[in-house]
């Protein structure tokens, strides 16, 4: 229990020191460091492809254009599946199939 406790205290520390408060860190993995600017351009066409069949395939109406009309909760099945399915393909890959 006190290791737990010492660990937490060690956390929030470092959060609070770093920005004063606890915020979260801008996503980095598909962009480059400040410009906002994809990693891989040429991936833009074949990631948004991608992201209409995995919509119907889940049943979410997603179409070209405003989808406003969608729920945050749809939007964020159809991104989670994404992401579900480019693991399963990669893990898939690293084993050799």
């Amino acid at each position: 229990m006190l290791v737990i406790n010492i660990i937490g205290y060690i956390i929030i520390t470092v959060c609070f020191v770093q920005n004063k408060k606890i915020t979260r860190r801008k996503n980095t993995m598909a962009t480059t460091s400040t410009t906002g600017k994809k990693a891989v351009p040429e991936a833009r066409e074949a990631l948004n492809k991608f992201k209409y069949e995995v919509a119907n395939e889940i049943g979410v109406p997603l179409k070209q254009g405003y989808n406003g009309d969608l729920t945050s909760a749809q939007n964020g099945y159809v991104g989670g599946y994404m992401v579900k399915k480019m693991i399963e393909a990669q893990e898939r890959q690293m084993a050799g199939r």
